[in-house]
């Protein structure tokens, strides 16, 4: 199960953060889970939101420079050892990590772990083979 998520290419230069979710947040856009990374020059910005076709367009039309990529969101309980349960399932099939980020809605209930990997299709079915509850969007919107 896929889950669509927005990357958004930013100058790494004050306020330019601030801009983008200003910019989702007066398009009553939620934002349900980030991460963001830097260089000195720029930054990525990854973001899943209620609306992706919407914020995507929002944020066009700011004049930022916007992608969709799909991830894996995967729903562990909230204790140690959950992430390390899931990337042994994916080590022993041999595939990557790209990158990663992780959210905890309310805590000593789940956590939910974003992925990218080199292999997505097989990274979907070694953690259905695993037993491991995979999210839809819809489903990370409703947490």
């Amino acid at each position: 199960m896929r889950v669509e998520q927005i990357a958004v290419f930013l100058e790494n230069k004050s306020g330019r953060l601030a801009e983008i979710t200003a910019a989702l947040a007066g398009a009553g856009i939620n934002i349900r889970a980030l991460s963001v990374a830097d260089t000195a020059d720029f930054g990525i910005l990854r973001l899943i939101v209620d609306d992706v076709a919407r914020a995507r367009q929002v944020l066009k039309d700011g004049g930022f420079t916007v992608g969709i990529t799909n991830v894996i969101a995967v729903e562990v309980d909230d204790k140690s050892g959950g992430l390390a349960s899931v990337l042994k399932s994916i080590d022993q099939a041999g595939i990557n990590v790209e990158y990663m980020y992780a959210f905890v809605n309310k805590s000593g209930e789940n956590a939910v772990l974003i992925f990218r990997f080199d292999d997505m299709d097989r990274a979907i079915t070694a953690l259905q083979e695993g037993r491991f509850s995979l999210l839809s969007g819809a489903q990370i919107c409703s947490l």
